[in-house]
């Protein structure tokens, strides 16, 4: 048979690298493969599962790209980005965080996400640990892995606004820690730390002089309620030479397209970091790095009416779901998602009579039977829990939440 065949010519291929086993294509990324699938079907299906901004990238960022394309600007970049890059990076830090940076401490790379793993992979050794909040954005787990390292989970409740509590930090650093994460705005929860909160934590990582700390400010200009945001190495500076503060330009500046992310740390990290990417990808794209020089040198991220925008989609999204028969969910004060608890529908049965056993069979049902995209929680350490994206137009998203409130009702 086919099977056999197939069996066969796995047995005698090359083998695989062990540590990479279970490491898969990133689950939102498949999914919302899966939504353009239906959608080039003829189905109409609401993506919220897709973290990135529906507004469009600012004119004059565009404008920027394609003046470095006419002048010429498209060969390699140098290693760490390009000097103007660099220094409108430096000058961003200084005045959004209050921090000194120079070009020698920073790194510019493929998205935040490159940056993320360069420094792991300049980090780790196999064995070494990692201290991540759960629920957690799915990527972090899967890179420590690819190193060799071993993730470890703080879980974190609703009733703690989903924060890592300073207790709870003491009791999961051992000896093996390299890394300690922090992500604020966070995804899937939208939870921020505020300075409170981050002094508490750095009292605590004062005690563990051997231990790396990520700051993941990707959805840095995404808080809402009128909240400051706070940065680590802002309030705790005598950590600063421990802290990497990853940022880009995807979220806030909306260009996620464009692949710009950036490090901030000190001096002996980013130049490991650098030789990292330098065997990978070398310097990101030079066209979207200019880009980026306009993005933030112009003013062209996501404030003011977009911020209002989305403030407004965050509370539409919260009432209707706390609206829907089995579902509840906190209001989020940043990023851009909500983390909806979905434990009443296990158990029910849908129309056609299939039994919800998980997040994942209620996000498969949502899927199905109201053409609305969800991530499930268990992608994200939490079960059973579903992540809703509410950057989609306000009619839509309307729309949707009004099917799932439906979907809800027709559960037996």
């Amino acid at each position: 048979s086919s099977a056999f065949h197939t069996t066969k010519e796995m047995q005698n291929m090359p083998s695989f690298a062990l540590h990479m086993e279970g490491i898969a294509v990133a689950e939102a990324a498949d999914l919302n493969g899966k939504v353009t699938e239906m959608k080039r079907a003829g189905r109409e299906v609401a993506a919220l599962c897709v973290g990135e901004p529906d507004f469009d990238t600012a004119d004059a960022v565009k404008a920027a790209a394609v003046r470095a394309i006419d002048a010429g600007k498209t060969k390699y970049s140098p290693l760490a980005g390009i000097p103007e890059l660099q220094a409108a990076i430096c000058r961003k830090f200084k005045h959004h965080n209050g921090l000194d940076y120079r070009a020698e401490n920073i790194i510019v790379s493929s998205g935040g996400k490159q940056v993320i793993n360069s420094a792991l992979a300049a980090t780790l050794n196999p064995g070494d640990e990692v201290v991540i909040a759960q629920p957690f954005w799915l990527g972090y787990p899967d890179m420590v892995r690819m190193y060799r390292g071993h993730p470890v989970f703080v879980e974190t409740t609703v009733a703690q606004d989903y924060l890592i509590q300073p207790e709870m930090l003491e009791a999961a650093i051992s000896a093996k820690t390299k890394w300690v994460i922090i992500n604020s705005p966070a995804n899937p929860t939208g939870a921020v730390y505020q300075q409170a909160d981050l002094e508490a934590l750095a009292e605590v990582l004062r005690r563990h002089s051997e231990v790396w700390i990520l700051s993941d400010d990707i959805y840095e200009l995404i808080v809402y309620d009128g909240a400051r945001f706070a940065t680590l190495a802002e309030v705790a500076p005598d950590l600063k030479q421990r802290i990497l503060t990853m940022n880009g330009c995807s979220k806030g500046y909306a260009m996620t397209g464009w692949r710009i992310g950036f490090g901030a740390g000190p001096e002996s990290l980013i130049r490991r970091m650098v030789n990292v990417q330098s065997q990978v990808t070398l310097g990101p794209s030079t066209i979207s790095q200019w880009a980026a020089v306009a993005a933030l040198s112009e003013d062209g991220q996501i404030t003011g009416e977009r911020l209002r925008i989305l403030e407004a989609r965050r509370d539409l999204a919260v009432s209707m779901i706390n609206q829907s028969k089995g579902l509840v969910c906190n209001t989020p004060k940043g990023a851009f998602y909500i983390f909806v608890d979905c434990r009443e529908t296990l158990g029910k049965r849908t129309p056609d009579g299939t039994t919800i056993a998980s997040d994942r069979d209620f996000c498969e049902y949502l899927l199905q039977h109201a053409a609305v995209a969800v991530m499930p929680g268990s992608a994200y350490g939490r079960s059973p829990y579903f992540r809703l994206s509410y950057v989609v137009a306000d009619r839509e998203l309307e729309a949707a939440c009004y099917r799932i409130q439906e979907a809800c009702a027709a559960l037996i």
